[in-house]
């Protein structure tokens, strides 16, 4: 037997905060997506025993995606960007020397599930190259690629 747990007497730290702040938003969030019935069912679909759409939802509402890598084939750009749901879109923005965006767009998503490319232009001027991937419930990642010039 042991005693019944208490309130904490403790003034929760600045991380603590910062996490049940994360937390609350990502259950807001949660709450929106399976408003909608085709997300819920996608949801559902992904729950496992025990678990339910908006357990789900909020998993996917607390993680944003992870970019893994970017790359440069030619003139083609090749983002690895995974989530543990899905990656909804990749958009690649191609910046000069002063930052200046000379083109931007969305990424097409390769056979493999996880590979976005986008065919660049113009890649003469080109300085960065900067891949932004957005999930479900919107959360953003963003990364660059400095390129030799």
């Amino acid at each position: 037997m042991a005693k019944k747990r208490r309130k904490s007497t403790k003034k929760p730290t600045k991380k603590q905060l910062a996490q049940r702040k994360m937390m609350q938003l990502a259950a807001a969030k949660a709450r929106q997506l399976i408003k909608d019935p085709e997300l819920k069912a996608y949801y559902q679909s992904k729950a496992g025993p025990g678990q339910n759409a908006f357990n789900m939802a909020l998993q996917d509402a607390y993680h944003s995606p992870e970019i893994q890598h970017i790359k440069l084939e030619e003139a083609t750009v090749v983002v690895t960007a995974k989530n543990k749901f899905r990656v909804a879109e990749v958009e690649v923005r191609v910046l000069d020397s002063a930052g200046v965006i000379l083109e931007k767009g969305n990424a097409v998503l390769g056979r493999n599930g996880i590979d976005w490319y986008y065919k660049i232009a113009n890649l003469a001027e080109a300085e960065r190259i900067v891949a932004v991937a957005v999930d479900i419930p919107g959360n953003e990642t963003v990364a660059d690629l400095l390129l030799a010039g």
